[in-house]
């Protein structure tokens, strides 16, 4: 049976197991991109953040990298990929894998500079409602998983995110020191990829669970994982069809000599999937 009580190690880690402090934290965080933020720049230039945006890009790679490079460690040599359960005992091993869930909850908590960052930017396009939805709701999921369940079956989905975001974050760092690179079709091509393997692994993974009623891990988790992750699969799927598969086919066929019928609307709907889509990068990091 499933223990569901908090975890005997990290209930006494700051932030952990008092509800109030995240929901504060939160709360925050909301009126400031929401309201205090966009009133205190309405008659502000924006601020030139180039340099705090290179050495803040730097530290996500190098801190996604530690937290990848760990947490792998343990997946390849002592966790199963079909079905693993959460230890709550005081072993190393378990020690470890709840310092790794904690410092991930922490990164998410970082994560929010992402926010704050277009809000003194005066990037008020970016701050979408997906984008602000997921950075909350992964900041709420992981206090959840640090302060009841910091390890087992759930924890590859933030050690595959790791590895997505630091090549997301390597990105970002690069359109920021090089602002050429963010023109380069072929980087955003194979970070698509990237994301659409994220979301089908995550898919698969959590699913998984749901036939296996023995396993020691919760399987009501699977319900808040699935419909989230399938949903952005599908999306991210429905992208890359549209803008590198039938896009290059049609520009073929245009060279070729044949006349392609592009409607306003499907342009404009085009344009939407687009833009989400890219909401949906910035928003997800992952």
């Amino acid at each position: 049976m499933v223990k569901s009580k908090r975890h005997s190690r990290t209930k006494e880690w700051p932030l952990l197991a008092k509800p109030y402090l995240g929901i504060t934290m939160l709360t925050l965080y909301l009126l400031f991109v929401f309201k205090w933020g966009p009133q205190w720049m309405k008659n502000r230039k924006p601020f030139n953040l180039e340099r705090t945006l290179i050495i803040y890009n730097a530290i996500q790679v190098i801190v996604c990298a530690y937290l990848f490079i760990a947490s792998l460690r343990i997946w390849l040599f002592q966790y199963k990929w079909i079905c693993e359960p959460v230890d709550h005992s005081n072993s190393e091993d378990a020690l470890a894998m709840a310092k790794l869930v904690y410092y991930y909850f922490l990164l998410k908590i970082i994560d929010l500079m992402d926010t704050i960052f277009f809000v003194l930017r005066k990037k008020f396009n970016q701050v979408s409602f997906l984008h602000v939805y997921h950075h909350t709701g992964m900041v709420a999921l992981t206090w959840g998983c640090a302060t009841y369940y910091p390890g087992g079956h759930g924890t590859m989905v933030g050690v595959i995110n790791t590895f997505v975001h630091i090549v997301m974050y390597s990105y970002y760092l690069l359109t920021v020191a090089y602002p050429s690179v963010k023109n380069s079709l072929w980087w955003k091509k194979y970070i698509t990829q990237l994301q659409i393997i994220q979301f089908f692994h995550n898919v698969v993974h959590m699913g998984v669970i749901i036939f296996i009623p023995s396993c020691g891990f919760p399987r009501w988790t699977a319900a808040i994982f699935l419909p989230q992750n399938m949903f952005m699969l599908i999306l991210f799927l429905d992208f890359y069809i549209k803008s590198y598969v039938r896009k290059p086919k049609a520009k073929k066929e245009e060279d070729t000599g044949v006349v392609v019928n592009k409607t306003e609307n499907n342009e404009i709907q085009q344009l939407v999937r687009e833009r989400y889509v890219e909401d949906a990068m910035s928003g997800v990091r992952s």
